[in-house]
């Protein structure tokens, strides 16, 4: 997608060593190879007769709306990650790109109630694709009638090309990750194409029909019980972070893929500023550890350093 587009990305990345190089690019080529092998097989299968598809489809036909299906599925992984990257765009960069925001402003638009609507859509329009694909993608070489395996391998080859574990490789690999990992790095030029777009709104009318909205009253339930809240209710809006001097810091917040965010696991200073094994009861003043000696001296008056008092444990 890099060289067709065009588009140029810089790398956050730091330089490899040559041994990392090679453990990279080892990687890379062993995914590749058996990406290749798994469509060979998937495809000489269904060329065969040797899939669950439907007898009355032709296998041209099948290849073809596989890779329409595969590539619809593909645009709704990487949408939802593209929305929330466009929708921080300055206000002079999304003049710039009136697909993409006009993509944006459908799915913020009103109450927000699109972005949930979307999502539902989204997944009975994926769910839909995959019960088509993985007719396509499914192996049913019957080897204990003697049908002929793939390419002449063993019995138990073919029952593991059987398993579908060929066909659900390609499908996150074709259809999931490539096109989210597109998304993410693209995600202006992603939002930029038209039929983002129309599958926006085709989502939106699939959530509208209802056939799923039992999962509206699902999330309530778990809403109700569990004592979930909106964000706002915890750390406030934007302004009232911004009164309190506690507003977003963007450069905090510019992670990289693949980063935690900065102080990220961290406890709080509230927990692990003292760690005693018991609580000690002493007066205000008076060594809570001393060094042995037992005269009773305070620290005022003993003028010791060396010793730490309830005083010194107390926050500012």
């Amino acid at each position: 997608f890099r060289f067709v587009s065009g588009k140029e990305f810089k790398s956050n990345e730091e330089t490899r060593s040559d041994f990392q190089d090679m453990f990279f690019y080892g990687r890379v080529y062993m995914s590749l190879t058996i990406l290749a092998f798994s469509f060979a097989v998937t495809l000489k299968a269904l060329f065969d007769g040797n899939t669950t598809m439907w007898a009355g489809v032709p296998p041209s036909a099948s290849v073809v709306l596989f890779f329409l299906l595969m590539s619809i599925v593909g645009m709704l992984e990487g949408m939802q990650i593209a929305f929330y990257a466009v929708a921080k765009l300055s206000e002079d960069e999304q003049d710039k790109h009136p697909v993409a925001m006009k993509t944006c402003d459908l799915l913020f638009k009103g109450e927000e109630r699109n972005l949930p609507g979307f999502m539902i859509g989204r997944q009975i329009c994926v769910t839909l694709c995959f019960f088509f694909i993985a007719r396509v993608t499914t192996i049913n070489v019957d080897v204990e009638a003697g049908d002929d395996t793939i390419f002449g391998v063993s019995d138990g080859a073919q029952r593991f090309f059987n398993t579908g574990l060929l066909g659900a490789l390609i499908t996150t690999i074709i259809g999931s990750l490539s096109w989210q990992l597109v998304a993410s790095t693209f995600p202006v030029a992603f939002l930029s194409n038209y039929l983002v777009y129309i599958l926006l709104r085709f989502c939106l009318f699939l959530e509208a029909t209802g056939v799923c909205s039992a999962s509206w009253v699902l999330a309530w339930l778990q809403k109700r019980f569990s004592g979930f809240k909106i964000d706002e209710e915890y750390i406030g809006t934007p302004e009232e972070r911004a009164a309190r001097n506690q507003q977003d810091n963007e450069e905090t917040l510019d992670v990289n893929p693949g980063h935690l965010f900065p102080g990220v696991p961290v406890m709080p200073r509230s927990v692990t500023r003292y760690k005693r094994k018991k609580q000690l009861s002493v007066r205000p003043g008076e060594a809570l550890f001393p060094t042995g000696d037992d005269t009773g001296d305070t620290l005022q008056d003993s003028g010791r350093s060396d010793l730490v008092t309830v005083d010194d444990l107390v926050e500012p």
